[in-house]
């Protein structure tokens, strides 16, 4: 079996990075993959690509051409726009994807970037992200969004939401699982056999006992003293201070309460090698970790770093 990846929003550079991660990958068959797509919106005509009927299909040809399961969109392109036009077709692709690799015809899923208001304008897409859509369709409450890059991995607690609703969504079930699904992940998909969690504080300086906040004191605190005795937990820390390198030293992946927290010392680290880990799922799930990048379609210039990083973290843990 091959690794699946999605469409994505094709106005956007999603079929560029497909192609450019298929040159650098066409020579090394334990990253082989095959693309559910429009071969129309592919930019590059000089690179070389095969229809396949059925995923089994793509190894005999991903070392020539990339493989590519045909989806018709049914309104062209117009690159670098917003098309909710389109938006059905893009979240077809997804669920066609899911399919394959629940069905066991794709080993893993790596996803390709969509725009969120497309499809909520398109396709009343009831969605926060891609993660919330994914763990829906399989049927899971509780997903767990990891970011990774070569010198860091984080998880957000609470992932798409308004920054004035973190603190009501944090709670002691769902930092509880989220630490748990996150230790789980650690030695099942990464080989640590005894991870170190870093957690964060919600608030400045870690609450500064009770002075700054008090969600370090009613859940942070009471979470981290439940489950140190079952893991190696560390927290809370002040957020300003866990991401330099001599902190991250100290533990193997860190947890925070909210996006931001997460990914911008992720982004400042490793912007263009990052990749999102989707954990909880029953299946293996990555993504670059960045968007659409409408602004950039069709000028060639778009790096392709992160999809190939996330295909081969996608291809490393099928064999885990």
């Amino acid at each position: 079996m091959t690794i699946v990846i999605t469409s994505g929003d094709p106005a956007g550079i999603g079929p560029e990075i497909v192609q450019k991660a298929w040159i650098c990958l066409k020579k090394n068959p334990i990253n082989e993959f095959f693309w559910i797509g429009d071969p129309l919106h592919l930019p590059d005509s000089n690179i070389p690509w095969q229809r396949i009927e059925h995923p089994n299909q793509a190894s005999k040809v991903f070392g020539d051409a990339l493989p590519i399961l045909i989806h018709k969109f049914a309104h062209p392109i117009k690159v670098g726009q917003h098309q909710p036009e389109n938006a059905a077709d893009v979240i077809n692709v997804i669920k066609k994807a899911v399919n394959l690799v629940k069905t066991n015809k794709a080993k893993a899923l790596c996803t390709s970037p969509i725009n969120k208001n497309v499809l909520m304008s398109g396709a009343k897409f009831p969605y926060t992200g891609h993660t919330e859509f994914l763990a829906n369709l399989d049927g899971i409450d509780s997903p767990v969004m990891m970011l990774s890059c070569s010198t860091l991995k984080v998880v957000p607690v609470t992932t798409h939401i308004p920054l004035k609703d973190v603190p009501n969504r944090i709670s002691i079930k769902l930092l509880t699982e989220t630490i748990k699904i996150t230790n789980a992940a650690m030695k099942e998909n990464f080989g640590i056999s005894e991870p170190i969690i870093a957690i964060s504080g919600l608030n400045p300086h870690a609450g500064e006992n009770g002075q700054l906040g008090i969600e370090e004191e009613k859940i942070i605190i009471p979470v981290i003293r439940d489950l140190e005795g079952t893991m190696n937990i560390i927290g809370p820390l002040s957020a300003d201070t866990m991401f330099h390198p001599a902190a991250r030293a100290k533990y193997d992946v860190a947890i925070t309460m909210y996006h931001d927290q997460a990914l911008i010392p992720l982004k400042t680290i490793g912007f263009d090698e990052g990749v999102n880990l989707t954990l909880g799922l029953s299946f293996i799930r990555t993504s670059p970790d960045h968007g659409t990048a409408f602004d950039l379609a069709g000028q060639n210039v778009a790096n392709e770093t992160s999809t190939v990083n996330a295909i081969k973290m996608a291809a490393s843990l099928t064999r885990k």
